[in-house]
């Protein structure tokens, strides 16, 4: 992916309505799906075209589900894939730390791992999508979740996370079937190198795929612009890029 594409497709962040390359609107609708016996809403971007289409499940911050995740899933479905981002907080989102914090803790995990392999089977079984070839890419909190459902989800095909909590325990790692790219600050307190090293090495000794950046002057959450002290732009779009051409790989051959 050249640099002046990547930079085209950035130009999608910041609009309220999804629009593709080429000009024409994309389908965009909050939908909802079954998890168990319950309800969980997403925000659907369907692509131009018809036929099937790799698909990516988006996992937001601890922020919940806000205009930047979907702004995300807008990206995404102007470079071809089917993109469903998860509400897992059922509606809430926050406007402070403090919110963040209390919704972020407040998450079962068994549920919210029940939830996204259930917009892994929504999306399967849906006739426009390439049941085999999908992908899911989160950050912060959804880096960690994109990671949990790498480990209970088989079929997989395609796992990033971005500057997420990594499972350390070996039976974890083991499970991982999906090939994993991996993002992270080298200034991060919050997810340190350290870690990204010892995940980075425990993959590679279970015979897994996995592909890990560190990037210098960076800390936690460096691709949201809207964290103002500490978004870093070159290494968000160094981060974009890597990601676009890793599910490129991944999900369209």
């Amino acid at each position: 992916m050249t640099r002046r594409w990547a930079a085209l497709t950035a130009t999608l962040v910041g609009v309220g309505l999804a629009v593709a390359l080429e000009g024409r609107p994309m389908k965009s609708e909050m939908i909802s799906y079954k998890s168990g016996a319950e309800s969980v809403s997403a925000y659907l971007v369907l692509p131009e075209g018809t036929g099937q289409h790799p698909a990516v499940i988006l996992i937001h911050e601890w922020w919940g589900l806000n205009d930047w995740v979907k702004e995300q899933a807008q990206k995404f479905a102007s470079l071809g894939y089917v993109a469903l981002a998860v509400d897992l907080y059922r509606g809430k989102s926050a406007a402070s730390p403090d919110e963040a914090r209390a919704l972020r803790n407040g998450l079962p995990q068994e549920r919210a791992v029940a939830d996204l392999k259930a917009a892994f089977d929504y999306l399967a079984a849906r006739p426009d999508v390439r049941a085999d070839k999908i992908g899911s890419d989160g950050w912060c909190m959804g880096g960690e979740y994109s990671l949990l459902l790498a480990t209970v989800e088989p079929r997989l095909a395609a796992c990033v996370v971005n500057y997420g909590a990594m499972p350390t325990a070996p039976a974890a790692i083991r499970a991982i079937r999906a090939p994993v790219l991996g993002t992270f600050g080298a200034d991060d307190a919050v997810i340190t190198p350290a870690s990204v090293r010892a995940f980075d090495s425990a993959m590679k000794a279970a015979g897994k795929t996995i592909s890990v950046k560190l990037y210098d002057g960076a800390g936690h959450a460096f691709e949201n612009p809207n964290n103002k002290d500490g978004y870093r732009p070159e290494a968000a779009q160094d981060a974009w890029e890597r990601t676009v051409a890793f599910l490129a790989q991944q999900l369209k051959r």
